[in-house]
């Protein structure tokens, strides 16, 4: 698979709500004061009558976005992922979760490739967190055309969601036509020697990782596990079983992430030699996106790496 130009997840999904805004009338979108950065402004251009606007106030984003999905409406709520779900678990989890109510959280600016603005606003615990919590389910798209996909589709699935994007512009995976399938990931290169296994931002860099092992005569299969929670154990098994040997590969601490979530599978149903590549477990620092992921171990370099020190003598 090839890699195109780059594009901003945060894009996509302005355009999906435009597109769920002229196709239901029950979506609603509420912001705070972070709809610019997050591109649902232009829903409030199109539909102002469905758009809110609460300020600073990220808890009362949660709890407005409860309400609304109560008065039967599909709520769309999001903001920077420092503040949501940093800000309002309590909310999140009493208020959304427990009545397993119909909002999806989509939240921008997620993992240490926020950059400048530094350590406080580098959240690298969003996924531990939310795929904790009951009902709750967890998506991180591996690029624009897999988020408009995916922020369409699960206005159709019913309870709440959380869909982490990054604020950096990042490789397209996908070609257009990208059908998300709740639950299932994708194996998006076969491989026989490791399977990669990666989401988010970490997928094209699995593939360009699986391609730099490929001359080192090491076969990599890649998946995007873009939905951490439900976790597809069918799908890791199978290349777990295949490969032998299991990478996985976010932009998030390795206690609890997506990495952890694959461990627990496999550990439970069929333990393979394996490696977490993430964020481990300290805190980020200001620095401009690609010197931070070089720091701190999230490139395709570090992938192989890993690949490389799971391969037998």
């Amino acid at each position: 698979m090839m890699l195109s130009k780059a594009a901003a997840m945060r894009d996509a999904y302005g355009d999906a709500l435009l597109e769920l805004g002229a196709e239901s009338r029950d979506v609603v979108v509420v912001g705070a004061d972070t709809t610019g950065s997050l591109k649902s402004g232009v829903f409030a251009t199109k539909f102002p009558e469905r758009f809110f606007n609460v300020g600073i106030a990220e808890q009362n984003l949660v709890s407005i976005a409860a309400g609304l999905a109560l008065a039967g409406k599909v709520a769309y709520a999001g903001t920077y992922a420092i503040f949501v779900p940093g800000k309002s678990v309590d909310q999140i989890r009493n208020n959304i979760a427990y009545p397993n109510l119909n909002v999806k959280l989509v939240c921008s600016h997620g993992g240490i490739s926020v950059g400048p603005d530094g350590a406080s606003h580098q959240q690298v615990e969003d996924i531990a967190i939310m795929r904790a919590i009951p009902r709750m389910k967890v998506v991180v798209p591996g690029d624009a055309v897999s988020t408009k996909a995916i922020v369409k589709a699960i206005s159709r699935i019913p309870g709440p969601f959380y869909v982490r994007l990054p604020r950096a512009s990042t490789p397209v995976v996908y070609e257009a036509g990208f059908e998300y399938v709740f639950g299932k990931a994708n194996v998006i290169r076969e491989g026989s020697d490791v399977a990669l296994v990666a989401c988010g931002i970490m997928v094209p860099e699995a593939l360009k990782a699986a391609e730099s092992l490929k001359a080192k005569g090491m076969s990599a299969a890649v998946v995007d596990l873009h939905t951490v929670k439900p976790i597809d154990s069918e799908t890791l098994t199978k290349v777990a079983r295949s490969c032998g040997r299991v990478v996985t590969a976010e932009e998030h601490n390795i206690m609890g992430g997506m990495g952890s979530a694959v461990a627990e599978v496999l550990g439970e149903q069929y333990p393979a030699p394996m490696k977490r590549v993430g964020v481990m477990d300290t805190f980020g620092e200001s620095g401009e996106a690609g010197e931070l992921l070089k720091k701190y171990g999230l490139t395709a370099a570090n992938i192989e790496q890993a690949a490389l020190g799971l391969k037998p003598e």
